[in-house]
């Protein structure tokens, strides 16, 4: 293996372009036309334009991609996650066309991307599963049946994919039939098939998940737990490691649960698996998410290890390290917030823009993985988010306090972000305490409205429209073609006031 071509954009493209570095590796970035003069696509030794702008025709066009790797003469293909990280079907045509797939055997996808076949898994391994119904192809009959048997609320899931496409939380059996419906609907659309489960919905419940690590001889690690419960519709926006619920006694068991898992379905590479924990420390499996995961930064602080370069060297035929230590100890704690341009005041509308002003916060304890770069425009084809901001502590309160300054100290200028948002949720007591649970939002932030925004934000207006050369932020405001965005960069401080009328 010695040049990868990377199969994604953004931060995960810049954080893999740096493994890549790392190890000795020559890197090829592709970019659609929104992309072309992003960051990733600046750092990559090499860079392959795909024409047009929608991601079906760039991101998630397979035969691009391989051409992509033709033409460049990568000779791996690390898909980061996302768009094609999950599909078998790009796995085996990569594999099909001599090159080496960064990421686990597409059967193994396959098998794991089903959730009512990772759920036998599961079962057959020992492991609790949430109490559900997962027959196979269930009519819209079959599963009112079975939510009038489990009891109302209930978790209606797709049985393919994930990032909570397809999931609905129905309160009662009137509301059934439309939920059925609408998530049928939205999950054909997301993963071409409509076959849906039900769980129960547990109250009080955490999303805890567990990192582990397997070679192609068997090996298996378990590098410990995230809590990742604080979500909005049912995508995570904050991580952190070790979780403050998870008790000495449970986490072992739950590495042992989630590397019997991993065994079970033959697993390589870097993987995922998901359990909720109720509020009397029960679990249940979830899922397995077969790639890099978002929030991988985490594990990385408290255990020490390079997941990306470890991916690599797998792939590689590397071998984990056969000392016996399947687990490894966590050291200290680290919080992961996620970036993005969206208005969380206004249903977490996306709010793409250009990026006028940017200052990232650099401290002792403090990592940005991001894609941005001041002049970029952060396009409206894909999601919204930009960067991760993860603080690492000693203990966690002092993992709180870095995240906290370093969220005041971020300034992006030009588009709305949610950066408030989530200095309201580390400052919250409840988020203090500890009191993580997946209603976290809405009990303790659902009317949120928005807070004053720091003074850097406001410094950063002014200089916007002061700096030297007249009119650079209005330059950065345009459009791909030259014309004027109509962009005012007080707009961009969102619920900020001055007390006196713009005007």
């Amino acid at each position: 293996m010695r040049k990868v071509l990377i199969a994604n954009r953004g931060e995960i493209a810049v954080r893999i372009i740096r493994a890549c570095r790392a190890l000795g590796l020559a890197t090829v970035a592709v970019c659609a036309e929104p992309d072309r003069d992003a960051l990733y696509a600046r750092l990559a030794d090499e860079c392959v334009p795909l024409p047009g702008a929608a991601a079906q025709d760039t991101y998630l066009h397979v035969g691009r991609m391989l051409e992509a790797a033709r033409r460049s003469g990568a000779d791996a293909v690390h898909p980061g996650y996302g768009f094609l990280a999950e599909s078998p079907e790009f796995a085996t045509a990569v594999r099909d066309a001599g090159r080496v797939w960064v990421g686990p055997p597409a059967a193994v996808i396959t098998r794991l991307g089903d959730k009512i076949e990772a759920r036998h898994l599961a079962e057959a391994s020992g492991i609790p599963v949430v109490p559900g119904y997962d027959a196979p192809e269930a009519s819209d009959a079959a599963l009112g049946e079975a939510a009038a048997r489990l009891g109302f609320p209930v978790m209606i899931k797709a049985a393919a994919g994930g990032g909570g496409r397809g999931m609905r939380r129905v309160g009662s059996p009137d509301d059934l039939p439309d939920a059925l419906r609408s998530a049928r609907r939205e999950a054909l659309a997301a993963f071409g098939r409509d076959a849906l489960l039900l769980e129960r919905d547990i109250d009080e419940a955490r999303h805890i998940e567990v990192q582990v690590l397997a070679d192609g001889a068997g090996e298996v690690w378990a590098l410990g737990e995230r809590e990742c419960s604080i979500q909005r519709r049912h995508q995570k926006i904050l991580e952190e490691s070790p979780s403050p619920f998870i008790t000495p006694e449970l986490r072992p068991r739950l590495e042992r649960a989630a590397v019997a898992v991993a065994r079970a379905a033959g697993y390589v590479n870097a993987g995922t698996v998901e359990f909720l924990v109720d509020a009397e420390r029960r679990f249940y499996f979830l899922e397995v998410n077969t790639r890099l995961q978002v929030e991988h930064p985490v594990t990385e602080a408290v255990t020490g290890l390079d997941l990306v370069a470890w991916q690599l060297r797998i792939a590689g035929g590397d071998r984990l390290p056969a000392d016996g230590a399947r687990t490894h100890a966590l050291r200290g704690c680290a919080i992961e917030c996620r970036v993005s341009a969206e208005d969380p005041a206004q249903g977490f509308r996306p709010t793409p823009g250009p990026i006028v002003t940017l200052v990232e916060p650099h401290a002792p304890g403090v990592r940005v993985d991001s894609g941005l770069r001041a002049g970029w425009r952060v396009p409206v084809e894909y999601d919204p988010m930009l960067s991760k901001v993860i603080a690492y502590g000693e203990t966690r309160e002092a993992a709180i306090a870095r995240m906290d300054d370093a969220l005041g100290r971020y300034v992006i200028l030009g588009c709305r972000t949610n950066l408030e948002f989530l200095r309201a949720i580390v400052r919250h007591d409840a988020f203090r305490r500890g009191e993580t649970t997946t209603r976290f939002l809405e009990r303790y932030l659902g009317g949120w409205s928005g807070d004053a925004a720091s003074p850097a934000l406001a410094v950063g207006a002014v200089l916007a429209v002061l700096q030297p050369g007249g009119g650079a932020a209005r330059r950065a405001a345009r459009g791909q073609d030259g014309r004027d965005t109509g962009w005012d960069p007080w707009d961009g401080l969102g619920p900020w006031r001055s007390g006196v009328s713009r005007e």
